[in-house]
């Protein structure tokens, strides 16, 4: 009779630690749970010799994926390892070889969810991927489960930890943008090439995934409109706190009339909004359904125990799924066929700064190009400017359509009144 579940683990970094951990301290409530011992039997590792903050037995170490893949005691493969590549011809095998998986990896699952979950579907097997948004937050399961009977029309968040590090130590402390990334980088929140981070690539493919499992639709990764925060100012943070707002790095996903709309962007949110009080490296997810309404999840976004308890609830999530016999069950494809809202039908509210040259008449000249498209004002400021012969305009909008906003840009651009439209950023809640 079967008295353990065998593990096998690809990848023994920060979170692959984390996950052997969690097993060794928590073993007697995995038992209790589920009745079965949950052991790590193998583990991948690139580098045999590398020095690790874990004692680990040398005999289930292995430099060949075989050793797991191929192993038939091994019930459950957890892949920890990052890339792309590598780790999706690993997954695949393990699948074919009627081995559950579960994921931290969410380059490879905004590029390849919807086949890898094909396949494991095809061949009765679970595929899980808490742990790839989010870090500790059950997002992923609060949207599959706890939502499931609802019809979710917007999802929006903070899903990057690194970013909203970053921007809140500019905002609360006033640092250089490129002071607040050599503490982040100090601390572990950024990595040394932070690019994926700060040009918004992480948090658009975090919210790529969110949008396939709210919409039940394949949204693909280049469906994303992705702005970072490297070339945020000073001023405009300073000008944005003025008129009650603060910056985040916002991922929305929506959908009206089966029409979605995926974008991550720096936003001014109103300072009481409930996104506006998540600060340093801490994530939140807020999702509106018709049902339910409103309702924000919130906590660490990353870090080697929040993301471990993530994968090891997937584990547990599995074996459950083994002893009803019902695993790769629950996946479903797509319900609707994929179709992005244009852009006449969405809507937001801009925030705008530009020059003007100061002469008579130059104001009302660019009121009267906001106002032929219907575009009014919502709050205005206007602050002195170092260079005598300009004036400096902040201008925050009512709710515009997206082609609309793009049409005064170009006519703005074009005014020869109009020295330079310095900058322009989508604007959430009400200050």
């Amino acid at each position: 009779m079967k008295t353990d579940v065998s593990i096998g683990l690809l990848g023994l970094g920060t979170v692959g630690c984390g996950v052997v951990k969690l097993i060794r301290q928590h073993q007697e409530e995995l038992v209790h749970q589920l009745g079965y011992e949950v052991k790590v039997k193998r583990i991948l590792v690139r580098d045999i010799e590398k020095d690790r903050d874990i004692e680990i037995d040398p005999a289930s170490i292995t430099l060949n994926p075989d050793d797991i893949l191929n192993d038939p005691e091994i019930d459950v493969v957890v892949e920890v390892m990052g890339g792309v590549n590598e780790a999706r011809q690993y997954i695949i095998k393990a699948l074919e070889n009627k081995k559950h998986v579960v994921t931290a990896n969410k380059d490879l699952i905004a590029l390849y969810g919807p086949e890898l979950q094909e396949l494991a579907w095809k061949n009765q097997c679970d595929l899980l991927y808490e742990a790839s948004v989010g870090g500790g937050i059950p997002i992923i399961r609060g949207l599959t489960d706890g939502l499931v009977s609802d019809r979710i029309q917007k999802v929006m968040g903070i899903v990057n930890g690194t970013t909203n590090f970053i921007l809140t130590k500019m905002m609360d402390e006033g640092v250089s943008y490129e002071e607040a990334l050599r503490d982040a980088q100090a601390l572990g929140f950024a990595e040394a090439d932070p690019t994926a981070d700060v040009e918004g690539l992480d948090a658009a493919r975090k919210m790529a995934i969110l949008a396939r499992l709210a919409f039940y639709t394949n949204v693909k990764l280049e469906d994303v409109e992705v702005g970072g925060i490297t070339n945020l100012s000073s001023e405009d943070l300073h000008y944005g706190k003025t008129l009650g707002y603060t910056m985040k790095l916002i991922g929305v996903a929506e959908c009206q009339d089966e029409q979605i709309e995926v974008c991550v962007q720096p936003t001014f949110v109103a300072q009481n909004h409930p996104l506006a009080s998540v600060k340093n490296e801490f994530n939140a997810v807020y999702i509106n359904g018709e049902a339910i309404g409103e309702a924000m999840f919130y906590g660490p976004g990353a870090g080697s125990m929040p993301t471990a308890t993530a994968v090891v609830s997937d584990v547990v999530a599995a074996i459950k799924n083994m002893q009803l016999g019902v695993n790769g069950r629950n996946l479903r494809g797509p319900r609707f066929e994929r179709k992005l809202m244009p852009l006449d039908q969405r809507y937001g509210q801009f925030y705008i700064r530009l020059h003007l040259k100061d002469q008579v008449g130059a104001f009302s000249k660019i009121t009267s190009a906001f106002s032929a498209l219907d575009i009014s004002f919502k709050r205005i400021l206007q602050t002195p400017d170092k260079r005598d012969e300009l004036a400096e305009i902040i201008i925050v909008t009512h709710k515009v359509s997206l082609d609309r906003f793009q049409k005064v840009l170009l006519q703005l651009n074009e005014m020869p009144v109009v020295k330079e439209v310095n900058s322009y950023y989508l604007v959430e809640g009400e200050a």
